[in-house]
């Protein structure tokens, strides 16, 4: 195998490991919830309690990254996600409350490690790869990101069949496997620089977002709610799938393939697909927004089984359409001394929504019509914000050539 396909795996590995970490558990949440005697609130801060710290931490590890290099911190990460697993998985020592709050522990620490995953993955990238090579590493990454929430559910249901705590064993072995590919296969190359303290390195940070604030934060916020629209919807599902329509087990898995395989399959088509082309971007994140959208709409009207999943698998769609192309957007602006922060903030904003999707969902989801126009309202805000803020920078860029045009004639 080539130098080339095991870096592409290697760097893949990072977004596949993270999203193990939450979406595997997603199909047991009505079984932890029984296991351990907790509400449903309670089972959602399984997964919360991993993305909040992570959401905290991208930052930092961002900073560390570049002043350090990428590879000294993903090993830390992946030392610290291998700890947390193994205090997950001996939380099932314990009874009642005391395992609840052992595992929750062990899921915080999984959190801190995994905070420096993918946003790492993609600041990688964008120091190793190029033009349109880099846009197809980064469609291919969130192509890693989608096979991942494909798989993952399937394995944590076929994991649950064991014990409930069976899934978390996993992790310390993925987690060195990964540890000693990077150990072996990445040079440990500065991005930074080594005299940089916290403060100085902020406000120079703090003068590259100010650039182009507008836009960046609109991409952010984008980023945030894509993300708190799929993993509230999945954990809306867990229930739905088991409580209203009676599937479990293996087959309870098996039904979350089909929107999250289409996410898959959009992000990766469309990260092959739009190179460095602004043009398709734009095509494909208008795309991606309508069928967002519709899909909403179209599922606050209409309640059963089938129209739920079709619909699904058509807004998870469309959600692959715009991931890879805010993606590539926030990584393809920043210069290399400040890549590791700004897709760090980006990072952030992504994981904030994957900690507030099961948290909310789980109070909206007793009223699933409801529950469909709050999502679709959210989702025209946000992207209303995103647009105008796209074309104000548009026609800003516009302008400043025509100034240098003229100033040159």
């Amino acid at each position: 195998m080539k130098k080339s396909t095991l870096l592409t795996l290697l760097i893949g590995a990072l977004p596949f490991l993270m999203v193990l970490a939450n979406s595997m558990l997603i199909p047991l949440l009505p079984q932890y919830e029984g296991e351990l005697k907790l509400s449903s609130h309670e089972a959602s801060l399984i997964l919360s309690m991993f993305s909040v710290p992570a959401a905290l931490i991208i930052p930092f590890a961002g900073f560390l990254s570049d002043r350090y290099g990428r590879k000294r911190v993903i090993l830390v990460c992946m030392a610290v996600i291998a700890a947390g697993g193994l205090l997950c998985s001996f939380s099932a020592i314990f009874q009642g409350r005391l395992a609840y709050q052992v595992l929750l522990s062990g899921r915080f620490i999984q959190g801190l490690g995994t905070g420096g995953t993918t946003p790492l993955a993609m600041a990688l990238i964008g120091d190793l790869f190029y033009g349109e090579e880099r846009s197809r590493q980064l469609g291919l990454l969130e192509g890693f990101n989608g096979i991942a929430k494909v798989l993952a559910p399937i394995a944590g249901a076929l994991f649950g069949l064991i014990s409930w705590y069976a899934p978390f064993f996993i992790f310390p072995v993925l987690a060195f496997a990964a540890g000693l590919g990077f150990y072996l296969l990445i040079k440990n190359a500065e991005t930074g620089r080594e005299d940089h303290r916290l403060s100085v390195y902020l406000k120079n940070i703090g003068a590259a977002v100010k650039r182009e604030k507008g836009w960046r934060f609109a991409a952010f916020l984008y980023g945030g709610a894509g993300l708190f629209l799929l993993y509230g919807l999945l954990y809306f599902l867990a229930y739905t799938i088991e409580e209203t329509f009676h599937i479990d087990g293996f087959f309870k898995g098996f039904a979350f393939a089909f929107p999250l395989g289409s996410l898959t399959i959009a992000s990766y088509w469309a990260g092959k697909r739009m190179k460095t082309s602004a043009h398709l971007m734009q095509r494909y994140l208008a795309a991606g927004s309508v069928l967002l959208l519709l899909s909403f709409a179209l599922l606050a009207m209409i309640h059963s089984f089938s129209f739920l999943m079709f619909f699904l698998t058509v807004g998870f769609g469309g959600l692959g359409l715009v991931l890879p192309c805010l993606n590539s957007f926030v990584t393809s602006s920043t210069a290399d001394s400040e890549r590791g922060f700004v897709v760090g903030l980006y990072g952030t904003a992504r994981f904030l929504g994957v900690a507030l999707g099961p948290i909310l969902f789980s109070v909206m989801m007793e009223n699933p019509s409801s529950m469909f126009v709050i999502c679709m309202a959210i989702l025209t805000a946000v992207q209303a914000v995103f647009w105008i803020s796209y074309y104000r920078r548009a026609i800003g860029h516009f302008f400043k050539k025509a100034a240098k045009r003229r100033a040159y004639d």
